[in-house]
């Protein structure tokens, strides 16, 4: 537990070597569960971040299964990748400084959500139309957040993926002759991603609408704020130097970008 705990703490408040990235992917995968349940509860039970539920509603769909949408889990799946590979881009435009991708990635991702939160605004209902073109503005906020943490590459903080990161935690604990299961922060990973979650439902039931689409805008907008900061602070050889601190050793036993999708 004491092993845990401490992992928990150093993924939080990370000691300089590590670098200071996974604290800002934590508030990313809130963001991540805000979004979805966003997206689920109000759109259509359909997803714009966990991709892997979307081809598993569509199937449901096509079987004949009621209040799900193929043209919805299209669209989503859609404006995902089309964000995927803006994020791709960056990735390979800004990939050796990566606080400084962090922080295009959350500004750029900003602009599709803030966009979002004025249409939801400026209906009065949503129709056919708007409920498409939320989903592809969230879709595409989604895949370009889930490119850009693929290639920042911090092991078990993947911000839209926890398949992989549930899987570790069981597979590689030591009890069972594993390398260490990295508790501490795959445990915390989780929990983000279902508070983030728990946020979304709460603001979208008992508060306003309006409300969940703000909410990740603010949490991205905070992040590209630190990003920026800690970035200025860090200077060239610095930022240079963080890709090493934070990228995963060969110890690590899982692979630094792990497959696209994550558990419902």
């Amino acid at each position: 537990m004491h092993r845990t705990l401490r992992e928990a703490r150093d993924t939080l408040v990370p000691p300089r070597e590590v670098g200071p990235l996974p604290p800002l992917l934590i508030v990313l995968t809130v963001v991540t569960g805000l979004v979805d349940a966003l997206s689920y509860l109000e759109l259509g039970r359909v997803f714009v971040a966990n991709m892997t539920g979307n081809v598993v509603f569509t199937g449901f769909a096509l079987a004949g299964a009621p209040g799900l949408s193929v043209a919805a889990s299209m669209a989503a799946l859609a404006a995902f990748l089309v964000g995927a590979a803006a994020g791709g881009r960056l990735g390979a435009t800004f990939g050796d400084r990566r606080l400084h991708l962090l922080r295009i990635g959350c500004t750029l991702q900003a602009v599709p959500i803030a966009v979002a939160l004025v249409v939801a605004a400026a209906v009065s209902g949503q129709g056919t139309g708007e409920r498409y073109t939320l989903i592809v503005l969230l879709g595409l906020a989604m895949g370009l957040q889930n490119a850009v943490a693929r290639r920042l590459a911090v092991p078990d903080l993947t911000t839209t993926v926890l398949s992989q990161t549930l899987t570790g935690l069981a597979a590689d604990m030591r009890l069972f002759g594993g390398p260490g299961s990295r508790a501490g922060r795959r445990l915390l990973a989780a929990f983000a991603m279902a508070l983030g979650a728990f946020s979304g439902a709460s603001l979208v039931l008992r508060v306003h609408v309006l409300a969940a689409f703000a909410a990740p805008l603010v949490l991205l907008i905070g992040t590209a704020a630190f990003a920026y900061h800690l970035d200025r602070r860090a200077g060239p050889a610095e930022a240079r130097n963080e890709a090493a601190r934070s990228a995963p050793t060969d110890a690590d036993p899982e692979p630094p970008t792990p497959p696209d999708g994550k558990t419902l």
